[in-house]
């Protein structure tokens, strides 16, 4: 009996050892992507924003500011304006009924194309008058839009970014998005600048730098602290009517070289240039 059971006992640790080895041997390799350089930027004005606007959605086209917003609440308050950088204030817009949550914006070829968040529509625009032309419909979420002169670009919430045809909304490619840590979800706001597409990440306070041939981070900037410095005590009261008052909205003045920056219900807009 003892032989017998010393044998047992080598056998299961030799089986154990075996199955540690095979354990080993299935875990994923580790991530090769580089850590995102760091993005530094300069601030060059700041406008008023209205705390009123849940922003989803940032562009600048024909010299003039575009905003996209959401309802959180589903009362009838999203919408798509034409803004007056100076004051903040809306020189043209149009409402979206209670059953629509406004997402990203982006204006193609005369058209301005508005994305819902869960309700699976993207409203078409003439992007001059306003007036609906047309909508698509699509499967998930829908959050940030950008293009890059031919294809609609656009995210879903998840680390993946879809190309598709402005003519039938049909996904072209998608691109999975990824840093040093793996794939980076939550990512929203988008504009594609000078070949690279530069994203809000969700709750946090970055902007990501992504290579859209590879999907890589390529740099990040770190905006905290932004409204401390330049809206003291403004933001406690954002914050108090709803959590989702983060960091959120991105556009690009590709004749006077500027981003604008703002965040959802911030009382300030940000223009500024990265380094």
């Amino acid at each position: 009996m003892k032989y017998s059971l010393y044998t047992l006992l080598f056998l299961s640790l030799f089986a154990a050892c075996k199955n540690d080895k095979k354990e080993e041997q299935s875990v994923a390799p580790l991530n090769n992507n580089p850590v995102p350089a760091v993005l530094n930027y300069n601030i060059t004005n700041v406008y008023p924003h209205s705390i009123d606007a849940f922003t989803e959605g940032l562009e600048w086209h024909d010299n003039a500011l575009y905003e996209g917003t959401g309802d959180p609440d589903y009362k009838g308050v999203s919408k798509l304006a034409k803004i007056d950088l100076a004051t903040g204030k809306d020189l043209q817009k149009i409402g979206l009924s209670n059953e629509f949550f406004g997402e990203g914006i982006t204006i193609l070829n005369g058209k301005l194309y508005q994305l819902t968040y869960k309700e699976g529509k993207c409203f078409v625009y003439d992007a001059k008058t306003f007036k609906k032309i047309k909508e698509f419909g699509y499967s998930g979420e829908g959050w940030g839009m950008t293009n890059d002169g031919k294809y609609l670009i656009m995210d879903d919430g998840s680390n993946n970014i879809y190309y598709r045809d402005p003519e039938t909304f049909a996904v072209v490619k998608a691109v999975g998005v990824s840093d040093n840590n793996g794939p980076l979800a939550s990512i929203n706001e988008l504009e594609y600048v000078d070949g690279y597409i530069y994203a809000n990440v969700y709750t946090t306070n970055y902007i990501v730098k992504i290579d859209p041939k590879t999907g890589n981070v390529v740099s990040r900037a770190d905006f905290s602290g932004i409204l401390d410095k330049y809206a003291p005590g403004q933001l406690p009261e954002q914050q108090q009517r709803s959590e989702g008052a983060v960091l959120n909205g991105i556009a690009y003045d590709s004749v006077g070289k500027r981003f604008f920056v703002t965040g959802k219900l911030w009382p300030k807009l940000f223009e500024l240039k990265f380094n």
